[in-house]
């Protein structure tokens, strides 16, 4: 099978992380940021990730590929129960995160801005949704206070490294992402134990934290 990806897209780490998590291969395939025309051959729409499946057919939106692989064997990992103070936290960080992580997404090495093309169209799509970059690089102090503020509210939810409420759920597909993208801002402290969550759940899924990237 093929994940057509960004490296730096969350939905994207979703679909990986199932594969990881399995120990099942998969062939990751990075697609420019401007690349509209490969998505919309395939599936009619620009956006990632895309599965394709071994018959050769394509499967996009992240949770669908995520219990399409999930039960592939009919053996599921994702078994456990889910904590609804999981995905309010995740609904209440977002009305920051963006603006920590869009200005430094855009000035990584991420492979989906291999041209400076691919790199301003990313760029342009963000600022008209989150604000102009360089003002929100120098609000960075305000908005990490919020972050680290808002990752003590998270620490008494983390019930095990292994996983976030004990038994793998897709809480923790939906949550180590944005614990990984924030892997890339610089001076972020984490309480201890979410940091072990994290950097257990980069292991487990054999995805790569950003701290090579951090700004």
């Amino acid at each position: 099978m093929k994940l057509f990806i960004y490296d730096h897209c969350p939905f994207c780490v979703k679909a990986r992380m199932i594969f990881g998590l399995k120990n099942l291969p998969v062939r990751l395939v990075t697609l420019l940021n401007d690349d509209e025309h490969t998505p919309i051959s395939m599936i009619g729409q620009k956006m990632v990730p895309i599965l394709q499946k071994d018959d050769g057919s394509y499967m996009p939106e992240s949770m669908d590929i995520v219990h399409y692989v999930d039960n592939l064997d009919g053996k599921p990992l994702l078994t456990g129960e889910t904590n609804p103070a999981i995905s309010e936290w995740l609904k209440q960080t977002s009305s920051f995160s963006g603006k920590l992580l869009f200005p430094r997404i855009a000035n990584a090495d991420f492979e989906e801005f291999a041209t400076d093309s691919a790199r301003h169209y990313f760029t342009e799509k963000k600022q008209a949704f989150a604000g102009d970059f360089t003002t929100l690089l120098a609000d960075s102090a305000d908005y990490i206070v919020q972050l680290e503020e808002a990752l003590q509210q998270l620490s008494p939810l983390i019930h095990s490294p292994e996983a976030v409420n004990g038994t793998l759920s897709t809480d923790d597909i939906h949550l180590f992402p944005l614990l990984r993208s924030l892997s890339i801002v610089a001076g972020v402290t984490l309480p201890s134990n979410v940091e072990a969550y994290r950097n257990r759940m980069a292991r487990r899924s054999d995805i790569p934290l950003l701290f090579d990237m951090e700004q």
